[in-house]
């Protein structure tokens, strides 16, 4: 496994840190890396490490108080076929914030995770 500092760390304040887990390791393939939960779990997919800080943990609590919906930001995901993975997240059961939007560079759609943070699952333009 590679080590903690080779990969890259985005930090997602979650509501209930046994709910992302589930929904980043069963809908976006993420592994479980550590899960002292209920305050804290961490979760890999390549060389992405998503921290998910639940209210109790250091990282939740550093955050200021009039920041208490999610930011703008998100992580990307790169997907082979954006149609076939939005059927397949649906069937699961979620819903999308939003249609498909395409541009120059490719198509995406934006998906909530349990907590409202965004992820944002990107199918590049064929070349």
């Amino acid at each position: 496994m590679t080590t903690l500092d080779e990969l890259a760390s985005v930090r997602y304040i979650v509501d209930d840190v046994a709910a992302a887990v589930r929904f980043y390791t069963t809908h976006l393939g993420f592994t479980l890396h550590t899960n002292p939960a209920p305050a804290f779990a961490d979760v890999v997919r390549g060389p992405l490490r998503l921290l998910l800080s639940g209210p109790a943990s250091s990282g939740a609590r550093a955050t200021p108080d009039d920041s208490s919906a999610p930011g703008r930001n998100r992580i990307h995901l790169i997907v082979d076929d954006l149609d076939t993975e939005i059927d397949r997240l649906r069937t699961a059961g979620l819903s999308f914030r939003g249609d498909v939007v395409a541009g120059p560079g490719g198509r995406q759609i934006l998906l909530p995770d349990p907590a409202g943070n965004l992820i944002e699952l990107f199918e590049p333009a064929a070349r």
